[in-house]
């Protein structure tokens, strides 16, 4: 019993918090050359504190009361709060913070793409550690938390798998006495699914990719490559929607499976367009 907890209780860490103390190449404090702040005031930022609307499928903040500014001991504003909002110092990653709700996304598994990106550079030109260069260690130790967070939320949700992947595991653990199964546990640290181990990849379905591929391999012009990208877009789209749906009625299984079928035409959209460069 003891061990199941440890189990869910760690699950739960990794994604619903992530504290991260490097930001990666490029990031360390032997790289930060710049003499000044260039950091814009707070209200000039555009780091709005976003809140889910009410068609939103879940209240992800589970913060109970509000937290204090780590310098100056005043409120820090509502969540996510990235700097305080009365002496502007940047703060610590918060517990409990959805990747959705860092990217003032609605929960659901189709996102605006480029409001995504809008709103990664934004937080990113806020956030960067060289803004924080003659700021204390504090500061610049949450300036690189907050900064790789950023990151790691950005890339998970603008990829269709590692973000419905992220859904599922999330809305899976919704259940405080549910214990994930294995399988989720280990893509819920490597964001994956592996080909060829789900139930959805039937008989069926193996034997269409299979088809698929062999008509690319065999495709001798552009425009028998581009009919076959065009046909797996179409289908994308279609599994984009299902996929979508099965979230939303909290499906998992079934989304799950669907994500799989994904995962084998996105390939095959990335091996059409190593095909197309073959004609150029």
């Amino acid at each position: 019993m003891l061990n199941s907890l440890r189990v869910v209780c760690s699950a739960r860490a990794l994604v619903r918090t992530s504290r991260v103390s490097a930001a990666g190449p490029g990031h360390s404090l032997s790289t930060w050359l710049c003499s000044t702040d260039t950091r814009a005031p707070v209200k000039d930022r555009g780091l709005s504190y976003h809140t889910n609307p009410p068609h939103s499928q879940r209240n992800f903040c589970t913060r109970q009361v509000e937290l204090n500014c780590w310098k100056c001991q005043q409120p820090r504003g509502k969540a996510p709060s990235f700097f305080c909002m009365s002496c502007e110092a940047v703060q610590p990653p918060e517990e409990g913070m959805s990747y959705f709700e860092i990217m003032a996304c609605d929960h659901t598994f189709t996102v605006d793409a480029q409001k995504l990106q809008r709103r990664y550079l934004q937080l990113q030109r806020a956030l960067h550690p060289d803004n924080f260069c003659q700021k204390s260690v504090t500061e610049q130790e949450f300036s690189e938390s907050q900064s790789s967070l950023v990151n790691k939320a950005y890339t998970t949700l603008l990829k269709p798998l590692s973000r419905g992947l992220y859904m599922i595991i999330d809305m899976h653990l919704e259940e405080p006495d549910e214990l994930p199964p294995p399988m989720f546990q280990l893509e819920l640290q490597g964001m994956r699914i592996e080909e060829g181990t789900d139930s959805g990849a039937d008989s069926e379905f193996l034997l269409e990719l299979m088809e698929i591929n062999e008509a690319l391999d065999e495709a001798r012009t552009p425009e028998e490559a581009n009919k076959i990208g065009q046909d797996t877009k179409g289908k994308l789209a279609d599994l984009t929607e299902r996929i979508d749906a099965a979230l939303r009625k909290a499906e998992l299984q079934t989304a799950r499976a669907l994500l799989s079928q994904m995962k084998y035409h996105a390939n095959i959209a990335e091996k059409v367009k190593e095909k197309l460069r073959e004609f150029m």
